[in-house]
């Protein structure tokens, strides 16, 4: 007989959601074994963790050691992809992430249309005494009758409407409230989580809930009642004398399904460029939809004042030595007075100099704004210079056929996609971002002048992206027609040698 609370739309999209939560907490993981900590504070001072995933302890001072050098490894088989590829990890994630969402919607847009959203949502006070009965019975390894399933007891149905209404969506606004577009378009919204930090925090502990929640629903799935909740999950009827077949597909469901998590990883790592080209081709939809709409504003905000500068900063890269750029050490070890930062056109050939007094004397624009990394630490701080725009106009007009701009360092990559000797580090910036308000070439912080291990003399800021974009120790800002000409053709360094997304908007 066909069981109406189990129709054949509600456990497809069980199944859908069961292969997109794995992929979201491996893909997770992944992110997370970039930077193994957890802060409350935003400043991230090495020290003021309250949890981490690493027994290396952290010098104290600012500068000299990098994030890049707290990543762990994860294997293939736990996460998406491992082997230290948080790129293609937050890609999956995005991926995984919008499947997700939608997947969702239909779901929760079904239960009410179709009047199921009763199996799962309590109609009266009475669900708290009956559940807090059903939990004594459970913590006594036994298990409430049959007839107090409808289709689900009373302490079931609190924990689904817990996880469907209040879980599930508090993952999402703690997600969103980490892109960097986001923060830097709404900074009060990221500032209600506690911050960057509250955010990921959170973000973790809803994580832990979310798999606590999956381990207990799949143990009471086999082991109360399991010849009818087998068969209600494979078939949708109420014969019980199917339960072998059901139990048989399940479990032959759930072995495929896990071969296919692990078969995305060793996918992904066969060819780490074409899992790039693919997984930042189908996330990129979804920061289209909802992310490049967004501007930044840090300019124009109250939020983050001076009072919320942070003590402490990381950094990512180290400062160009004597082999990789003479130049740049000459320069600074003479106050900067030789310093040269070459704005040019690719296209005609056309370029200027500037010494960094010619910098300083063009009009000035400062800010408070948080500084994230794709790994996941931040930092805030008064940032001051020139807008991206203002400084390019010393050139003269944007010329025809330049569709990006590149931005170069006399620094290093930290490392290179294929181990091939370090290259300088660059990025591509599209227009629409070149334009906005807060992409500067700063050259203060917090009122004072950069500090060599953050970027000095000056460096990029582009407060709508991840701190890939934010090019350190500049050499050169250029036009340029197309970006597939430079590089690996990726957009910038870290897309090339971590095959992060060119659009760093998430």
């Amino acid at each position: 007989m066909i069981n109406p609370d189990f129709p054949l739309w509600l456990r497809a999209s069980h199944l859908i959601n069961f292969i997109l939560i794995g992929m979201l907490l491996r893909s997770g993981w992944e992110i997370l074994s970039s930077m193994p900590r957890l802060w409350w504070r935003n400043d991230c001072k090495p020290g003021t963790e309250w949890l981490r995933f690493t027994r290396r302890k952290l010098p104290r001072e600012e500068g000299v050691y990098t994030s890049l050098m707290d990543e762990k490894s994860l294997s293939p088989l736990i996460g998406l992809p491992g082997r230290e590829n948080i790129g293609l990890g937050r890609h999956w994630h995005g991926i995984s992430v919008m499947l997700w969402v939608l997947n969702g919607l239909v779901y929760v847009v079904l239960l009410f249309a179709t009047g199921l959203w009763r199996r799962i949502i309590p109609t009266s006070w009475s669900v708290f005494g009956e559940a807090w009965e059903s939990i004594r019975m459970y913590l006594g390894f036994r298990a409430p009758a049959i007839e107090h399933f409808d289709p689900y007891d009373a302490a079931q149905m609190l924990a689904y409407t817990a996880v469907i209404f209040v879980l599930a969506p508090l993952l999402i606004l703690t997600g969103v409230a980490m892109a960097p577009a986001v923060r830097s378009r709404f900074p009060w919204y990221v500032k209600l989580w506690g911050g960057h930090q509250g955010a990921r925090s959170l973000h973790f502990i809803l994580m832990v809930l979310i798999s606590a929640f999956i381990v207990m629903h799949v143990g009471l799935v086999f082991l109360v009642h399991a010849e009818h909740n087998v068969v209600h999950m494979v078939f949708g009827t109420t014969d019980t004398a199917r339960s072998a077949q059901a139990f048989t597909i399940t479990i032959a469901t759930v072995v495929a399904v896990v071969l296919f998590w692990i078969a995305l990883s060793y996918w992904s790592l066969a060819d780490r460029a074409r899992a790039q080209r693919f997984t930042a081709g189908v996330s990129e939809i979804g920061r289209r939809l909802f992310l490049n709409r967004m501007r930044p504003r840090m300019g124009r905000q109250n939020t983050y004042t001076d009072d919320d500068i942070s003590e402490f900063h990381w950094t990512n890269g180290l400062p160009p030595t004597e082999d990789e750029s003479p130049e740049w050490v000459e320069a600074r070890d003479d106050a900067w007075r030789g310093y040269s930062l070459t704005i040019g056109d690719d296209l005609s050939g056309a370029e200027k100099t500037l010494a960094l007094d010619e910098l300083t004397e063009l009009p000035r624009t400062s800010y408070v704004a948080v500084h994230t990394c794709m790994q996941g630490w931040s930092a805030t701080s008064r940032w001051t210079g020139v807008r991206l725009r203002d400084l390019l106009e010393v050139l003269g007009p944007q010329p025809e056929g330049a569709h990006y701009v590149l931005i170069d360092s006399y620094g290093l990559a930290q490392k290179m996609y294929d181990n091939r000797p370090r290259e300088p580090f660059y990025a591509v910036l599209d227009l629409d971002t070149v334009y906005e308000d807060d992409t500067i070439l700063a050259y203060e912080r917090n009122g004072t002048p950069l500090e060599t291990h953050l970027g000095a003399p000056a460096r990029l800021r582009v407060e709508s992206n991840h701190g890939y974009k934010h090019v350190k120790w500049v050499r050169s800002i250029r036009w340029i027609a197309d970006y597939a000409e430079y590089g690996d053709g990726r957009g910038g360094t870290r897309e090339d040698s971590a095959l992060q997304a060119f659009n760093g908007r998430i």
